[in-house]
């Protein structure tokens, strides 16, 4: 027999954005091992879910439409609704466990006052916070987030970090060690064609949304530089974020089927983050699809340099050389992004995430039985 879970994400789904696919991935590798998952999400979304998950919204709030990351005026009211859903879903389904992922979710979650919360940590506030913030207020920004991160995470019952640096950062924060573990994000490389290798010299792709944490600043100015080598080399961005990118070809990716067509083409993946905290979901896409990338270090975790992808140091000129060396030899783009896809099928398969999940269930709920179908 499964366990009943409610996952909870405070944010509109679905929607194309890294956050809500981690949520997804998370509650599908779940379900296939046998256990009854609900969303439990915002009133609306982008599009339709094709997961098969069963979702349960909060009530809609006038106006309340924003899909990009970050505050806004209606979120206190968006979190409120959440609560009210929460607990209705715990009651009606006699919820075993509530998984509540990302750091509003947490906070849905101890509002809610239900037991035992898992808390599935995507960022630290004292990082992320910042980004979302004017430049005269950023230093107390990352203060309050620093606070943040000192004061919530440690009244979860278990906290899962995505990577190791997360995971040591919450554990100066006050989290128990014991009451810590490090998965990674799931990963299907099977839902992904293989990126097609040519001898022609390929375009630079970024996909994800245009927030400030995303950096591209320096991706901007890293063209400058391939530019003035090749004057023809194309920067193809694909996002669902209407705003304009100065000398980009954009490519709208509402749905997945965009974003699996712009991976499958041959091109050098650039991830400009720096922010070390989160786990850039966009550069598991881009290694399941088998395409050689270029990430900053703070935000590279699941790349190993020289072996599946190229490492540069956070804002430096390394990163278009970096580019610049890919754009040149397109057999390092094959053998790089071959090990890249192999990394993603051994270290993030979703069968094996999951069973690690189910263990931080069983240890919480006090069953000595394990699942063995790993």
């Amino acid at each position: 027999m499964g366990y009943r879970v409610a996952m909870v994400g405070a944010c509109p789904y679905p929607a194309p954005q890294g956050s809500q696919v981690f949520l997804r991935d998370t509650a599908l590798g779940l379900c296939a091992r046998g256990h009854d998952v609900r969303l439990v999400v915002y009133g609306y979304g982008v599009g339709e879910d094709a997961s098969g998950l069963p979702v349960h919204r909060s009530g809609r709030i006038p106006g309340a439409r924003k899909t990009a990351a970050g505050p806004s005026f209606a979120k206190p009211l968006l979190d409120a609704a959440l609560v009210r859903a929460l607990r209705r879903v715990v009651r009606v389904h006699a919820i075993d466990i509530v998984h509540a992922h990302n750091y509003e979710g947490l906070l849905v979650a101890l509002a809610a006052r239900t037991r035992p919360i898992v808390y599935h940590a995507h960022n630290a506030m004292g990082d992320e916070l910042a980004y979302f913030s004017p430049g005269t207020l950023r230093r107390a920004a990352a203060a309050c987030g620093a606070w943040l991160d000192r004061t919530f995470p440690r009244r979860a019952d278990h906290v899962i970090a995505p990577h190791q640096a997360l995971a040591d950062y919450l554990i100066r924060c006050g989290c128990e060690p014991s009451r810590l573990s490090v998965i990674p994000p799931p990963m299907d490389v099977n839902v992904f064609d293989v990126c097609c290798v040519t001898e022609a010299r390929p375009p630079v792709v970024y996909a994800g949304n245009l927030d400030a944490y995303q950096n591209l600043g320096l991706l901007l100015e890293a063209m400058k530089r391939i530019r003035e080598v090749f004057p023809d080399t194309r920067l193809i961005i694909a996002t669902a974020d209407p705003r304009p990118v100065p000398g980009a070809e954009r490519v709208t990716t509402t749905g997945f089927a965009g974003l699996r067509a712009v991976l499958a083409a041959d091109g050098v993946f650039a991830c400009p983050r720096v922010s070390w905290s989160g786990y850039p979901i966009k550069l598991l896409n881009a290694m399941a699809a088998g395409m050689a990338i270029v990430a900053c270090r703070g935000a590279a975790h699941p790349v190993t340099h020289e072996h599946d992808g190229l490492v540069a140091p956070d804002n430096d000129d390394a990163f278009a050389e970096a580019l610049l060396r890919l754009l040149r030899d397109p057999a390092l783009r094959r053998r790089l992004g071959a090990h890249a896809r192999d990394t993603v099928a051994r270290a993030h398969n979703p069968d094996h995430i999951a069973a690690r999940t189910e263990r931080i269930y069983a240890s919480l709920l006090g069953e000595s039985q394990t699942w063995n179908r790993e």
